[in-house]
């Protein structure tokens, strides 16, 4: 899931092999730590209303709210990266465009394994709904593991990708669900997940980019448009957003557009590379406070459209840019400036390898309920004592992820 996030090559036409950029790294990870925390804590009761999703009636927003923001933030701050860097190594545009579109399907297959995992008809499909998302998994894993270069093993290798791919080919052909009305009915597209959201927009988003990339105020132009389409369809001033699938206008109403636009203008601010001047620490600083200022005042301005995550009101899509941005120019001083980043190793893992630590808790979940364990849906669930499991069980997670890194199993799509 994670786009490489390296500094592109800014000398003459010879590609220079640059460092990480850790502040991107840092905050990919505080995000999946948080990602992970929220998403065990809604199976929580009785904690106060702040640590679950708003309602979509209730014009509010939580910090749990804004973390699918975050992850669209840094998915937008990484697409100038890892394509300009995709196109030092080859400039062939069209090498380019099947590699966006390879990794848009990859991400919509993954959302849709997850978003159809529970809606499967075990009778009609020969096995358990559970047994079959593991199966699905294990195939992706395969076939998306970065495989060591190795001469020796490079036919296992093989052979283990071809298999993980022929793997959730059979679990796609085989899967089969019961409609409202009865009818047998295959993979469900309306609701691709989370990854498949990330899928659309990467998409939606690197054609803005590419098409626009020799101008370095295009980002700044693409999200103010998206914006303007938020609000317009938010107001009910134009119809078509809501009307059409995300197949076919991946931009949808322009909010998750318009947050991953967003990271694609403050990549501009900090990274220099294609279309990038030199610019001093000051002048990023100054000028990413701005933008991140102009976003929360804008959202402010916009209170009167509706503030919610569910409803994607462009208030709630301004509050998240805004407290990214800032947040991101913070960490880029502390991490990339000053070189502290010994405090955040428990979050780098989840950051370096991202896609991995987000299918944990989901192997995890399908495992035990094809185990039927159910303590923790009915002991430690209420409360504190719940909250502090939470912790616990992200820690855990983190620290197989770290695991799991260090034994060379990582994913990249």
């Amino acid at each position: 899931m994670n786009s490489t996030a390296r500094l592109p090559a800014t000398h003459s036409e010879k590609l220079i092999r640059a460092p990480r950029v850790a502040s991107i790294d840092i905050f990919r990870g505080l995000t999946m730590t948080l990602m992970i925390f929220v998403n065990e804590l809604a199976e929580v009761k009785g904690l106060p209303w702040w640590n679950y999703h708003a309602p979509a009636n209730i014009n509010v927003m939580t910090y749990v709210d804004m973390v699918f923001p975050a992850f669209l933030f840094i998915l937008g701050m990484t697409i100038p990266i890892a394509l300009e860097h995709r196109f030092r190594k080859n400039n062939s545009m069209p090498q380019l465009w099947l590699h966006i579109v390879q990794r848009t399907i990859a991400l919509l297959a993954l959302g849709f394994i997850l978003a159809n995992a529970e809606q499967g008809n075990s009778a009609l499909m020969g096995l358990g709904t559970n047994l079959w998302t593991i199966l699905a998994l294990i195939g992706a894993v395969l076939f998306w593991n970065v495989y060591p270069n190795s001469d020796r093993y490079r036919t296992l290798f093989r052979v283990f990708r071809f298999s993980g791919l022929a793997l959730m080919v059979v679990m796609f052909a085989i899967f089969r669900r019961t409609t409202p009305d009865g009818h047998t009915a295959w993979i469900n597209p309306s609701y691709p997940e989370i990854l498949g959201l990330l899928g659309y927009t990467y998409l939606a988003v690197s054609f803005l980019y590419l098409t626009t990339r020799r101008w370095r105020s295009a980002p700044f132009a693409w999200f103010l448009i998206l914006t303007v389409l938020c609000i317009a369809s938010t107001g009910k001033w134009i119809p078509f957003p809501g009307r059409l699938p995300l197949y076919m206008w991946p931009f949808g109403n322009g909010a998750m557009a318009s947050i991953a636009m967003a990271g694609v203008a403050t990549s501009s601010i900090f990274v220099e590379g294609h279309g990038a001047q030199a610019t001093t620490l000051r002048e990023k600083a100054i000028f990413a406070t701005l933008f991140g200022a102009a976003a929360l005042i804008l959202g402010w301005l916009l209170t009167p459209l509706g503030i919610s995550k569910i409803r994607a009101t462009p208030t709630w899509c301004l509050y998240s840019i805004g407290c990214s941005v800032l947040l991101f120019t913070i960490l880029y001083w502390v991490c990339d400036v000053k070189k502290l980043v010994s405090w955040a190793r428990f979050a780098r893992p989840a950051g370096e390898n991202t896609l991995l630590t987000y299918l944990l808790p989901d192997f995890y979940f399908f495992i035990v309920s094809a185990c039927g364990f159910t303590y923790f849906t009915t002991h430690a669930n209420f409360g504190l004592l719940g909250a502090l499991r939470c912790m616990v069980f992200t820690a855990l997670i983190l620290a197989l992820s770290a695991l799991l890194t260090r034994w060379k199993l990582r994913l990249h799509i």
